[in-house]
């Protein structure tokens, strides 16, 4: 299947996109209103949820709004490169965990973003109002690959 024909056929099966679709397809987080899918051997994952789509929509354009410095963005709206989309969703939801769960291991994936975001709403009130100065150096330290040391190459004897 070709590029354009698997777009096509993607936002036709997929009409509520996840907007933590790249967090999830890479086991950094789940979310209790995720659905996987596949199209010729490639995945998607869908929202089952109208209002759980607008609270993720909500939380990650203040979450880019407050990472404009630090990740060194521009204000429009054009689509993140993938490394910094990463940093901002897994980052970020690693951030409002410490924030809800201090106690909680932080580098472990997110098991429920829509619960995540559910309780942050309920303890902040609204979701501008957390204290994105702590949630950012989640954000900044997080790093999308895991760095491994090259193993050096020899040729065989």
């Amino acid at each position: 299947m070709d590029q354009d024909a698997f777009r096509e056929t993607y936002r036709e099966v997929n009409e509520r996109a996840c907007l933590f679709e790249k967090s999830i397809l890479t086991n950094r987080c789940d979310c209790s209103h995720a659905e996987r899918f596949c199209i010729a051997e490639r995945e998607g994952v869908r929202c089952l949820s109208d209002d759980g789509q607008q609270r993720c929509a909500r939380a990650l354009r203040i979450l880019r709004e407050q990472t404009h410095f630090a990740l060194r963005t521009h204000e429009d709206k054009a689509a993140l490169p993938h490394g910094k989309a990463m940093r901002i969703q897994v980052g970020g939801m690693r951030g409002i965990r410490a924030l809800l769960d201090p106690d909680a291991e932080h580098l472990e994936p997110i098991s429920d973003v829509a619960e995540l975001l559910t309780r942050a709403e309920q303890q902040y009130g609204d979701l501008r109002d957390m204290p994105y100065s702590r949630i950012m150096p989640h954000i900044v330290s997080y790093e999308v690959r895991s760095k491994r040391p090259r193993s050096s190459r020899r040729s065989p004897k």
